[in-house]
């Protein structure tokens, strides 16, 4: 095998470092393999010492392709195009929209009547109804059908906010078909009402397209939510009285029935009153104790003064035997059994059935206090709605909001254009 040399070219960085001198570089090539075939040496020109070198450029300058016309067009179709429609339209065919403003909140009376004071508790034991949050109900009853069907009926709504549905399809109410559901829908998109949960006030924006409708629908409105809360009062009013004098009937029943079962007691054992009648059978058998013990003071006396033989000693211990006889048979008396029970059972028993008649009877107690403070709740109206700023009449539009609407659909039609974009992109390159 021989050692061929060839020369290769060394690029002006290489040759900087060498100052302008080309050495060859020596390598191995079989003795049989043809000679390589190789390009003419450039003339390579000395560098002046310190000059920097001559680096040839690594990319085109960019053209103007079609692609990027294509951008160009498509920013120009979906970014711009839709901002200037937008704003033509806002502009030319638009309506103003002119805004009532008004705010209340519900009220409820604050002190209660003088027979819940000596009612105590019971209230809570006979189960009073809270009151629910009434400025959640008010909230979705102005947005219901219901309300929308009773302003329609007074202001012909369909003919209000359909004015300008020639010119301003966008804003305009279309009547269609006509259907209660269409026109719920366009009335929620032209009343706007917030509430705040922790004072209870709701405020209520309420659009058309002239001050003076806008301020009328809001009176309706308001109207109609006044009629709705006296609704809810004088329901709950009649609620509240139908419940109480349902307990109060069920309390005296229940009163009736302890007294008759009392009664029937009495007349079955022939006692009137157990705790008295064991007292007394208690004070005959103390009684008879005493003279017993005068007894046998008495026979001790005589046994010491005088001899066995006196006859006075029998006389007084047949006394003495006679008490104690009575005071067993008065003892036997408080704890004989006839067939029914003992006498403590029948104690007992009457104890049970008095303390049934004195909770009957509590129950009573509370259950007419439950109905007197519900006759004088029925007597005033208990909700109401507390207006604080009154129904306004606009001097100036305030909608539509063309700055507000121009930034959204810049904003997502640049979101949408750019999006697309980096997909056409994404999808060429991996191509």
């Amino acid at each position: 095998m021989t050692i061929a040399r060839t020369a290769k070219p060394l690029g002006p960085a290489t040759a900087s470092r060498q100052e302008g001198v080309v050495r060859p570089i020596i390598s191995a090539v079989p003795a049989s393999a043809p000679p390589p075939r190789v390009a003419p040496l450039a003339p390579v020109t000395p560098m002046r010492p310190g000059a920097a070198p001559r680096v040839p450029p690594s990319a085109r300058p960019a053209r103007f392709k079609l692609r990027h016309k294509r951008l160009v067009l498509s920013f120009l179709g979906m970014v711009v195009a839709p901002v200037v429609a937008t704003a033509l339209y806002l502009t030319i065919f638009a309506t103003a929209q002119y805004a009532s403003y008004m705010a209340f909140t519900v009220r409820s009376e604050g002190h209660a009547a003088a027979s819940a004071e000596l009612m105590g508790g019971f209230g809570a034991l006979l189960g009073g109804s809270p009151s629910g949050n009434d400025g959640e109900i008010l909230q979705n009853y102005i947005l219901s059908q219901e309300m929308v069907a009773k302003v329609s009926a007074r202001m012909d709504l369909p003919t209000l906010f359909s004015v300008n549905e020639t010119w301003d399809p966008v804003f305009s109410y279309h009547p269609g078909n006509g259907t209660i559901e269409a026109m719920t829908a366009y009335w929620k998109r032209m009343v706007h009402i917030s509430h705040d949960s922790k004072s209870g006030i709701i405020e209520l924006e309420i659009t058309a397209f002239s001050p003076e409708a806008a301020q009328e629908i809001a009176k309706v409105v308001h109207e109609e939510s006044t009629a709705m809360i006296n609704n809810l009062s004088a329901t709950a009013r009649e609620d509240s009285l139908r419940y109480a004098a349902a307990d109060l009937d069920r309390a005296l029943d229940q009163v009736k029935s302890a007294r008759e079962a009392i009664t029937e007691f009495r007349m079955k054992h022939q006692i009137v009153d157990v705790a008295a009648d064991v007292q007394g059978q208690y004070g005959i058998i103390n009684g008879l104790q005493q003279q017993l013990a005068t007894a046998l003071v008495e026979y001790d006396l005589l046994r010491g003064s005088t001899t066995a033989t006196d006859p006075r000693l029998p006389q007084v211990e047949l006394r003495i035997q006679a008490i104690r006889d009575r005071i067993a048979d008065e003892r036997q008396k408080v704890g004989y059994s006839d067939g029914e029970g003992s006498y403590a059972t029948i104690a007992s028993e009457y104890e049970r059935l008095t303390v049934e008649r004195e909770f009957a009877e509590a129950l009573y107690v509370a259950a007419m206090s439950q109905h007197e403070m519900a006759l004088t709740e029925a007597k005033r109206q208990t909700r109401y709605l507390a207006t604080h700023i009154q129904p306004t009449l606009a001097q100036s539009s305030e909608y539509p909001r063309n700055g507000f609407i121009l930034a959204s659909v810049l904003l997502f039609s640049f979101l949408i254009w750019s999006v697309m974009g980096l997909i056409y992109y994404a999808v060429r390159d991996r191509n």
